[in-house]
């Protein structure tokens, strides 16, 4: 199968890619900064999904919206605006059948920073609406919506013992998941899952029903 990711530099995106490579599948990557991934059934495409002009590649059975910045001042541009291009260029095609999107447990609970907040929530309602539209054609759209994940990004978490103490004290499990986690449970709901479709799943170890009762 033709496997469409975005964001595959790193994080996330690089563990989605890595399942479906391991797999066998043909992965097509999108990302701003270059290829870390060599296997011969991956190309990768320096590309900005906020593009209104996009590289031909094959019609994709799996679509995967993954790419997205942390930084407040491009995430309304980036995280979600770039995500709907990314995904309406692709959606047309005849082969698709499963999009999935990388949301944030943020999405939820709006404790993160404001525009970053407001644009994963922005991506699981707009997930909700595709879901609706591509219904009909037998499509399931889904979103992972991550709590704390093992990443490059929040490597200035990862390399302080206090802070880390501290995020790991907030989940009911002490720990956070790993991007290889992640990726298996997009490999469920793309590939395995036939009958899930305009759902957010949450994975954060427990972080959201973390909580004190006080008697």
């Amino acid at each position: 199968m033709n496997v469409v990711v975005s964001g595959t530099s790193s994080g996330i995106g690089r563990a989605i890619a890595k399942r479906f490579l391991v797999e066998r599948h043909h992965v097509f990557g999108f990302d701003m900064a270059p290829a870390t991934l060599l296997h011969p059934h991956y190309a990768h495409f320096v590309h900005d999904i906020r593009s209104d002009e996009y590289p031909d590649v094959p019609a994709p059975h799996i679509l995967v919206a993954n790419a997205g910045t942390i930084g407040e001042e491009d995430a309304i541009d980036v995280n979600l605006v770039g995500t709907i291009r990314f995904v309406e260029h692709f959606v047309a095609g005849d082969a698709l059948r499963s999009v999935l999107f990388v949301a944030s447990a943020s999405a939820r609970n709006g404790a993160e920073f404001p525009l970053y907040v407001a644009s994963k929530a922005g991506i699981v309602g707009y997930m909700k609406n595709l879901a609706l539209r591509l219904a009909p054609r037998g499509i399931t759209v889904n979103s992972i919506s991550p709590g704390g994940v093992i990443t490059p990004a929040n490597e200035h978490i990862l390399s302080s013992e206090n802070l880390y103490a501290q995020v790991l004290a907030e989940t009911l499990l002490g720990k956070w998941a790993e991007a290889a986690e992640i990726a298996d449970l997009a490999w469920y709901l793309t590939m395995v899952n036939r009958s899930i479709t305009g759902e957010d799943i949450l994975i954060d170890n427990g972080e959201m029903l973390k909580s004190n009762f006080i008697w």
